[in-house]
């Protein structure tokens, strides 16, 4: 499909949000390894997020700046450096735990470098002559985000509305910094496909990027719930398989995988736009009542009077 033909609508005016980064903190020291109650295939799945979004949204942050000059709308412009901002805070924010792994027996290293590379050499800057191939490269990762991102926005719809968690006594802090970072996914849904429409909007580039997107995505979840139940110093037989991942999610404390195949097919008809998908008005109402969002607020406010 090319620029001049007819694309998803974009989310009206009223459903728009002024999209901020909220300089959240937390504390992990209270948090124990298996913070989900006696289960820790639930646990070390979850977690497998704190293993790659600090390279892979550092990998956003990037790609996005280049991809700035090439934006003809401000608005739009306006959404990208919030989602910007906010991508920067998540990649801090999930960097953090991983010292606390540590502390706990579980060091994340060997799996940690593995995905640095990726993202920073496979993924990464190409050296390319100016002009068409470099263009090339610069929408073939603007696309990937753009399919990687609605996954990210289905997991921070899933953790929003997990409330077996709660029942289960899963621990609040990470609790907070999961829905937190799910609400802000929720909210920033649209950017980045807004973004792949008015550079290229190639229908066929966003199915091709997808496949690549979704293979690897399931590639490297099972390989660090693998890593992590291998490596979990209290199990003295760790394994993983998809068919844990299933059972999990029938419990409701996984995302479930028949609603995560259904997702697939939202996103490759044409009619698709991520503001179909999640609720901004559930997401900021968590951002509301966050403890660590609100304690960013209150830290922000307290500055601005000082």
């Amino acid at each position: 499909m090319s620029n001049t033909q007819a694309r998803p609508p974009r989310p009206v005016e009223s459903e728009r949000t002024a999209l901020k980064a909220r300089k959240v903190s937390f504390s992990w020291q209270d948090t124990p390894l298996h913070w989900v109650p006696d289960d820790p295939f639930a646990t070390h799945t979850i977690n497998v997020l704190h293993l790659l979004l600090p390279a892979g949204e550092r990998w956003f942050v990037h790609v996005y700046r280049q991809a700035l000059p090439l934006i003809r709308d401000e608005r739009l412009r306006e959404d990208v450096i919030g989602f910007i901002g906010q991508e920067a805070t998540h990649s801090q924010a999930h960097d953090e735990v991983l010292p606390h792994l540590a502390e706990l027996g579980l060091d994340p290293t060997p799996y940690t470098a593995q995905v640095d590379w990726l993202f920073e050499k496979l993924l990464g800057d190409r050296t390319l002559p100016p002009g068409r191939a470099r263009r090339w490269w610069l929408l073939e990762r603007v696309a990937l985000i753009a399919a990687i991102e609605h996954y990210t926005a289905f997991l921070g719809d899933w953790i929003l509305n997990a409330d077996e968690l709660d029942r289960r006594g899963a621990d609040p802090v990470m609790l907070d910094l999961l829905r937190w970072h799910g609400a802000e996914e929720v909210e920033h849904r649209s950017v980045a496909f807004d973004l792949f429409q008015h550079v290229d909007g190639s229908y066929r580039r966003r199915a091709r990027t997808w496949a690549t997107a979704f293979t690897a995505l399931v590639f490297l979840w099972q390989r660090g719930a693998r890593f992590f139940m291998e490596n979990d110093p209290t199990l003295l037989d760790g394994r993983a398989s998809l068919k844990d991942f299933y059972t999990g999610g029938k419990r409701g404390v996984l995302p479930p995988t028949g609603d995560l195949l259904k997702s697939v097919p939202r996103y490759l008809s044409r009619s698709y736009h991520p503001s179909q998908e999640g609720s901004t008005e559930q997401a900021a109402a968590y951002l509301a009542s966050s403890p660590a969002a609100t304690a960013a607020a209150a830290a922000e406010r307290e500055a601005g009077a000082a």
